[in-house]
């Protein structure tokens, strides 16, 4: 059984195996076989093998024989169609050779075409590449004659394009490679170019600059009709440029700052000329107008933040150099020439839009310094004035010279002008001297305030207080200085005072006069008030003042002729040759008094015979006259009557009942009770107010009975009469009383 299985297994296996040989490819048949070779059973394969090739040999054999008559037929008509053939074979090749013949041409045309067609295509492929290249070349070229023609900022432009855009296309050409390596040297040499064009540029512009303010101040002509900016323009990088741009803008920056520092740098004598503030002025007018330029005119190298720092800077410190220099000026003409000059500095840079007020707040602070010169000026001015015054009646010939004289000094009097000439004026001629050089200052003072765009009001205030100023600073100095002058006698004193009443008259058209030149008439309410009336009335106390003091000092001069003799035992029957003298002084003195008011005439009177009787009194009690006689005390009473006489013929009038007589009331009831030796009414009514001897005090008397005790020691006690040793032991009596009334005694002597 088991035999049986393998050998049906075997042949199984077998009939596999041809099946594959049958159906394979012949190039695997041998891989087949060497399987069977292999096993076991080649025999018995080969056997079936034989048997299959057998099998398959009758079925060829007899499909041949079902097919031979077929095949015979087939070869039959083959033979026909051979002889067939070869004819058609030789009119083939006749028909090719003529062919052949008949195509050389077109062949030869043919390869002509093939040939042109090549040549259009290579014309193609080099238009194609002409078109991508020309356009490099083309901008290439175009760089080329913007650097010769130094038109960096557009050459950078180019070459930007022509890196980035242009030569991309054509990166497989080697030309492209070469230009691509020489555009970082091509972009250096523009900027090297570029950056030496700008600095003969900023050269250029730091040497013109004086010369571009100057025309600008005048507005002759612009900036750019001066400066060539192209270099500027031509260098001017854009935000694409980032780099370039920087280095460009901060390297501009840069210089300009130090340009500006430079032209706001004076010259150490410019306050000496004009020319050295207008050379300073044009500097800085010329810097900024091109800053102004270049700002419009390009975009970004000048921003406005950077315009308005330099500004700042700029402004600090010309306010500062004004200040300055200014404060070395000492010419009116020069410092209101100055302030034209920053007026006209001024406006010029704010029509391009720099803000200028501090300017005008430094105008302010200049007016102020020129009022200072105008001041000194006027000073020197009054001093002349003052100087050459003949401190006299002002007195004209003709009708030309009082026509004059009016014109320049407000003054109206109906009688003078009925006068016959020569006329006499009251005032001296320093007075419409004075008057004019006031009206002069104030022309001075409203010159500065033009064009400073100030108000009516404002100009007049300015005016004002500056008049103000003059009037009680300068001029009241000078004429308190001209009064205390020691060679100025009583009638030159009178004349200033009265020279100060007309002027302090003539304030009232000195105020309209101002409001009339500011234009301030209706504004008045708001102007201040000239103080011109008070410095007047000042200057005229202190003018008085003198008045008093001289008329003493000279009554001490007559004084200190006074030579009395003291132990003269009978007098001479007249008095004293000084005091008749000084009498004769005051009343010539007191005539010239006449034009004084009447209140001032008075003080000076009464100062005269208050300070006569003082002095009188003083000679009675001076502790260097140790002794006085009866005879001395009544020569003395002589001296003393002379005086009352002269008051009692009222020197000057006015006066109350008894008022001048009141200064010597004193003297006189001493006299009378030293003349009357009245002494028991003196003692016994002292205190009260019905005591005809009220004003002698005791210890006066006292001081006077000591010295008349002195002299009459001199006398023999027993050379004396009876009457006189009682007067001796009355006198001696009474200044025992006297003491007890100093001492504060109650005691009281009955006679």
């Amino acid at each position: 059984m088991a035999e049986g299985a393998e050998s049906a297994e075997l042949r199984t296996e077998h009939e596999r195996i041809l099946k594959e040989i049958e159906s394979s490819e012949p190039g695997l048949v041998g891989g087949i076989l060497r399987a069977v070779y292999d096993n076991e059973g080649h025999e018995t394969f080969l056997e079936k093998l034989n048997t299959r090739i057998r099998s398959h040999d009758r079925d060829i054999e007899r499909m041949c024989n079902h097919h031979y008559q077929g095949f015979i037929d087939s070869i039959t008509e083959l033979l026909k169609v051979r002889s067939e053939a070869v004819k058609l074979q030789s009119l083939v090749t006749e028909s090719n050779a003529a062919l052949q013949e008949s195509s050389k041409e077109l062949v030869k045309k043919s390869e002509e075409l093939l040939q042109c067609r090549r040549i259009q295509k290579n014309i193609t492929s080099a238009t194609e590449s002409l078109s991508l290249c020309l356009p490099v070349l083309e901008m290439y070229i175009k760089l080329k004659e913007q650097m010769d023609q130094k038109r960096y900022y557009p050459a950078l432009k180019t070459l930007e394009q022509l890196e980035h855009t242009y030569l991309p296309r054509v990166s497989r050409y080697r030309f492209s490679k070469i230009m691509a390596d020489a555009i970082p040297r091509l972009r250096e040499s523009i900027k090297d170019a570029s950056m030496s064009d700008l600095k003969d540029f900023l050269e250029s512009i730091r040497k013109h600059s004086e010369r571009i303010g100057e025309h600008a101040m005048s507005h002759e002509r612009s900036a750019q009709d001066m400066i060539d900016f192209s270099p500027v323009y031509r260098c001017s990088p854009s935000s694409g440029l980032q780099g370039a741009r920087e280095q460009f803008e901060n390297y501009y920056r840069k210089q300009r700052r130090k340009q500006a520092r430079l032209a706001l740098q004076p010259q150490s004598n410019m306050h000496e000329t004009l020319q050295g503030y207008k050379s300073y002025f044009h500097q800085i007018i010329g810097f900024f107008v091109v800053e102004d330029t270049v700002m419009n005119t390009t975009q970004g190298l000048v921003s406005r933040q950077f315009m308005d720092e330099l500004w700042d800077m700029a402004l600090s410190k010309i306010i500062a150099v004004l200040r300055t220099h200014s404060a070395y000026c000492t010419d009116a003409t020069l410092m209101l020439e100055i302030k034209n000059l920053i007026v006209l500095f001024s406006d010029t840079l704010a029509g391009y839009g720099f803000p200028v007020s501090q300017l005008y707040d430094l105008l302010m602070e200049i007016r102020d310094q020129y009022n200072e010169i105008l001041m000194k000026r006027w000073l020197q001015i009054f001093r002349e004035i003052l100087e050459s015054d003949t401190c006299a009646p002002l007195y004209v010939a003709d009708k030309e010279e009082y026509s004059e004289i009016i014109r320049s000094f407000p003054y109206q009097d109906e009688a003078l002008e009925k006068e016959d000439f020569p006329k006499r004026f009251p005032f001296s001629g320093s007075v419409p001297q004075v008057y004019k050089q006031i009206k002069e200052f104030a022309y001075a003072c409203i010159k500065f305030s033009e064009d400073l765009n100030l108000s009516h009001t404002e100009i007049d205030d300015m005016v004002r207080k500056s008049t103000n100023l003059l009037l009680t600073r300068t001029l009241s100095g000078c004429l308190t200085s001209h009064i205390k002058k020691q060679t100025l006698g009583m009638a030159e004193l009178v004349q200033i005072s009265i020279n100060t009443t007309h002027l302090e008259t003539a304030c009232v058209y000195l105020e309209d006069f101002i409001s009339n030149m500011t234009g301030a008439v209706g504004d008045s309410v708001h102007t201040a008030r000239l103080q011109g009336t008070n410095t007047f009335k000042d200057t005229r106390q202190e003018a008085e003042s003198q008045i008093y003091s001289k008329l003493n000092t000279k009554i001490d001069e007559f004084l200190d002729l006074a030579c009395y003799n003291w132990t003269l035992q009978e007098p001479r029957g007249h008095a004293s040759g000084y005091l008749m003298d000084l009498i004769a002084f005051l009343q010539s003195t007191f005539a010239v008094f006449t034009n004084l008011p009447g209140k001032v005439a008075q003080t000076a009177c009464m100062s005269a015979c208050k300070h006569l009787a003082s002095s009188l009194m003083t000679f009675l009690l001076d502790n260097e006259v140790r002794q006085v006689s009866m005879g001395a005390l009544q020569q003395f009473n002589l001296d003393v009557i002379q005086c009352e006489q002269f008051v009692d013929s009222e020197p000057v009038p006015g006066f109350k009942d008894g008022a001048l007589q009141m200064t010597f009331v004193e003297l006189r009831q001493l006299l009378d009770l030293f003349m009357a030796w009245d002494w028991s009414l003196y003692l016994s009514d002292y205190g009260q107010e019905r005591n005809k001897y009220v004003r002698v005090h005791p210890s006066t008397a006292i001081t006077i009975l000591e010295k008349m005790r002195e002299a009459d020691k001199k006398k023999n006690l027993f050379s004396l009469k009876k009457n006189e040793r009682d007067r001796r032991k009355l006198l001696d009596a009474v200044l025992k009383q006297l003491r007890q009334l100093v001492n504060g005694g109650s005691n009281r002597i009955q006679e």
